[in-house]
């Protein structure tokens, strides 16, 4: 029997009055802005057809401050799953247009049910975010679902991958939420995240503030380190949040979508040697080397602006995904502190939790010196990547490419801290500390005796010469065992993929334990 016409009409209707979120004419002013819906924003996201709604016709049970019969569609936000990239994602997004995009217990339920689906399927999750923060009207309810997502993001880290795509305000308590997933993306426009904005800080403490300087998406991505890339509009966020999804398994028991190239190029890269530097006094383009070895020249940086002197991001090298670390002389002389060790132990621990092999290109003098750095305590922040890195059982390979000095030299991942291979350029040099500051220890009896400068510096020249050929050079390291091989530079892409494939098979058990310890 055919369905009841007046049934298909009544479901139709309540249809029509979910998607119509604010209205037609707070759509139409949203869209000369520029803005997507919320609604257009998983369309967007997901394949065309794919999209599966949850929640739609869930309305809240409020009744205090005149609640009772006031209407939101899908309760502010939408929430379902699609494919992406051929492969299946669950993902909510706020709706600004209704009450903010406010969060009430059915919204927060609406979120949890994504949450709780992805976890159960084993699917990356995406939340966008575009909300007033908790709905007063609701009081504790509000803050009850906030604590029901907050939690759940702890269950799905390092289960499924989690992106938060911060897309409108984000104040408050809300900001947790993508605090608590793997990365945060941030449109330039139209997008704060803050915990407390202009007029509490202002009525706090006096200062005045703009939102841009207390929760804009520059100042998060360069200062605060709290946003991984920058969107210029919505839909150069989702482009970013597919991108992304590109290089990550859709769980932690599967392996990253690699596309192993059938046969692996042996030859030499003749352009390489143009990119390096023997001097080690004198920056190198790591970005330049770092492109030139992976496909296509393809790197996928993560946090571009903050901690310049660590280059971290995903790429391919002959189809197989890759997580990459390298120090960047360009900034800080490559120097790690406290912003780039935090950075990367971040990153390495992502990795290491979806099975993404780390490639680490080495050019660091140390630790940044100066006691800014030691009040901040670098100590503890530094000891974060001799933590992630020993703790991470991936495939790891590092190629030291000019200075691998002290305490830094261990913790860009050598082979004490379980690098599987560790390639070496002829201009590597491995030692306690740089040639110069060796040799006013080493022989500072024989300088302090010579009196005319000229022969000072003839002198000092000539010793740092001999520390660096005899104490620093690669080879030295390398007939201790602690190097796998001296390479030449345009041999570094043939060298690390061939080693890379032969590494996929890698399985490591460590001993049983709860978790470990990392220094916070």
């Amino acid at each position: 029997m055919p369905l009841d016409e007046k049934l298909r009409t009544g479901l139709e209707t309540r249809r029509d009055k979910a998607a119509a979120s604010g209205g037609a004419k707070k759509v139409e002013d949203r869209h000369k802005k520029g803005l997507m819906t919320a609604r257009e924003r998983l369309e967007t996201l997901f394949q065309e057809g794919t999209f599966q709604e949850y929640g739609a016709h869930i309305r809240h049970a409020t009744t205090a401050f005149g609640m009772a019969d006031t209407e939101i569609p899908a309760d502010g936000v939408i929430v379902g799953t699609g494919y992406v990239g051929g492969r299946q994602t669950a993902a909510f997004s706020q709706d600004f247009l209704v009450m903010g995009g406010t969060l009430g217990k059915m919204h927060a339920r609406k979120i949890v049910w994504a949450q709780d689906y992805a976890l159960r399927n084993g699917t990356a999750f995406v939340g966008f975010k575009d909300s007033g923060g908790a709905r007063i009207q609701e009081g504790v309810d509000s803050l009850s679902g906030y604590g029901e997502v907050f939690y759940r993001n702890v269950s799905l880290s390092g289960v499924v991958p989690q992106i938060a795509v911060i897309a409108g305000p984000c104040a408050g308590g809300a900001s947790y939420s993508p605090a608590l997933m793997d990365f945060i993306i941030m449109t330039r426009q139209n997008a704060q995240m803050f915990i407390t904005g202009p007029q509490v800080i202002k009525a706090v403490s006096g200062r005045e503030v703009s939102v841009d300087e207390v929760g804009g998406a520059e100042m998060h991505a360069a200062v605060s380190g709290n946003v991984h890339l920058l969107a210029d509009d919505d839909r150069h966020a989702i482009e970013l949040t597919r991108r992304l999804l590109s290089y990550l398994p859709a769980n932690n028991t599967d392996d990253p979508p690699h596309d192993p190239s059938s046969e692996i190029d042996y030859g030499p890269d003749d352009g390489m040697d143009a990119l390096v530097r023997s001097d080690p006094s004198e920056p190198m383009d790591m970005h330049a080397i770092v492109q030139r070895i992976l496909d296509n020249s393809e790197l996928f940086e993560i946090q571009k602006n903050f901690a310049k002197n660590l280059i971290v991001g995903f790429g391919r090298l002959e189809g197989i995904v890759v997580g990459v670390l390298a120090n960047n002389s360009m900034e800080k002389a490559g120097c790690l502190d406290i912003d780039s060790s935090d950075k990367g132990a971040r990153f390495i621990r992502f990795c290491n939790a979806f099975n993404i092999p780390l490639i680490t290109f080495v050019d660091v003098p140390g630790f940044l010196p100066g006691i800014d750095q030691e009040r901040g305590g670098i100590i503890r922040h530094g000891a974060k990547m001799l933590f992630s890195y020993s703790s991470a059982t991936v495939p790891k390979v590092t190629v030291v490419t000019r200075k691998a000095y002290g305490g830094s030299y261990l913790a860009m991942c050598s082979q004490e801290l379980g690098a599987d291979i560790v390639f070496a350029w002829p201009t590597a040099e491995i030692a306690v500390m740089g040639a110069e500051g060796a040799v006013n220890i080493l022989y500072s009896k024989e300088l302090k005796a010579i009196v005319d400068p000229e022969e000072l510096k003839a002198k000092r020249k000539e010793f740092v010469g001999i520390y660096r050929s005899e104490f620093a050079s690669p080879y030295l390291a390398a007939s201790k065992g602690y190097i796998t091989e001296v390479i030449e530079p345009e041999m570094t892409r043939a060298m690390v993929s061939l080693a890379l494939r032969k590494l996929l098979t890698k399985r490591e058990l460590r001993p049983p334990k709860k978790h470990g310890l990392i220094p916070l």
